[in-house]
């Protein structure tokens, strides 16, 4: 089992996620490749002291990209979508 720091990569923040936080108590993650929903749950409850009741996980896959006449490709990624229970939030901008 990997360490909890090497499965949660970075927070993915968008518009349609910062409102998905706010209606359905849901926060997305960028995650391991190779990182399955028991280890995401683990990690996310001990780094950010929360109740997870849901985990889902998408694999995307890596754009084309074009420069000039040379192509090449993005990296694969994981995003895991986490449920929080009820009562539970994380901030990511604290106001210190």
């Amino acid at each position: 089992m990997k360490g909890n720091r090497n499965i949660i990569v970075r927070p993915l923040i968008t518009e349609k996620m910062s409102d998905l936080q706010e209606a359905q108590n849901k926060v997305f993650f960028v995650v391991d490749w190779e990182a399955n929903k028991i280890e995401i749950r683990k990690a996310v409850e001990e780094k950010f002291n929360v109740k997870v009741d849901k985990v889902a996980t998408m694999r995307m896959k890596g754009k084309l990209k074009r420069m000039g006449r040379f192509q090449g490709n993005r990296s694969h990624w994981k995003k895991a979508v986490i449920t929080l229970a009820d009562g539970f939030t994380i901030d990511f901008f604290e106001g210190k």
